[in-house]
C-alpha cells in the first residue's frame, strides 16, 4: 500500500531561469544513468527476486527513483518556465525548443529521446544486483559532474539531496547481494 503526499521528498524552488543548465540536468530525467532507467529497471527486475525481502526492496528503491523523477522534471521545468525560443537558442538548445518547446522531455543532456536499452535486467539476482550497483554509482558520478557544472544554489541543494539518495540505494543493493551470497555459499557446502 503506497500513502500518496502531494509534496516532492525535498522542496524544489528554482528562482532564476536556465536552459542551458536545464539542458544539462534533463540527462537525469531521461538519461543513460537517469532516474527514469533506474526506476524502470528496478521495477523491471523485482519480479524474478527469489524472495520478498528483494521484491520489496526492488519496489522500494524503484518508486523512489520515480519520486526523484518528478524531482528533476520539478528542477527542469523551473529552470525554463517563461522563457522563450530566443533564451533557449542563446544557450544553444534552439533544436530541442523547437521539438519540445519548455516541456520536460525524457532525453539525455544531448538532446538523445530516452531508449529501453538504457535498463538491464537479467533475471539473475546477483547479477541485477551488482548491475543496480553500478547503476547508483553512474548516477551518483553524473551528480557530481552536474554540481561541477552548476553554480545555481537552489539546484545544488536538491542535486546533492539526489546524489546521497544514490549512495544510500547502493547501500542498500549492497546488502541485499550480500544476503544472497550468504544464501548461495551455504547451500555450496
Amino acid at each position: 500500500m503506497f500513502i500518496f503526499e502531494k509534496r516532492t521528498q525535498i522542496p524544489v524552488c528554482i528562482k532564476n531561469r536556465n536552459p542551458r543548465l536545464a539542458g544539462i540536468i534533463l540527462s537525469q530525467y531521461g538519461g543513460p544513468n537517469g532516474e527514469l532507467s533506474a526506476s524502470l529497471q528496478y521495477l523491471s527486475q523485482r519480479f524474478t527476486m527469489p524472495d520478498n525481502m528483494g521484491k520489496a526492496l526492488l519496489t522500494d528503491i524503484g518508486t523512489e527513483e520515480l519520486a526523484h523523477l518528478e524531482i528533476i522534471g520539478s528542477i527542469v521545468g523551473q529552470l525554463t518556465d517563461g522563457e522563450g525560443a530566443r533564451s533557449f537558442d542563446k544557450y544553444g538548445r534552439g533544436d530541442y525548443y523547437v521539438d519540445h518547446g519548455s516541456a520536460v522531455f525524457p532525453a539525455n543532456a544531448g538532446g538523445t529521446p530516452w531508449n529501453a536499452a538504457y535498463i538491464q535486467s537479467m533475471g539473475d539476482p546477483v547479477a541485477d544486483l551488482v548491475n543496480n550497483m553500478a547503476a547508483e554509482q553512474k548516477a551518483r558520478a553524473t551528480y557530481d559532474n552536474i554540481l561541477r557544472l552548476s553554480d545555481d544554489p537552489d539546484v545544488n541543494e536538491v542535486i546533492k539531496f539526489l546524489r546521497e539518495r544514490e549512495v544510500v540505494h547502493f547501500q542498500r543493493f549492497g546488502e541485499l547481494l550480500d544476503h544472497y551470497q550468504e544464501k548461495i555459499d551455504n547451500c555450496a557446502k
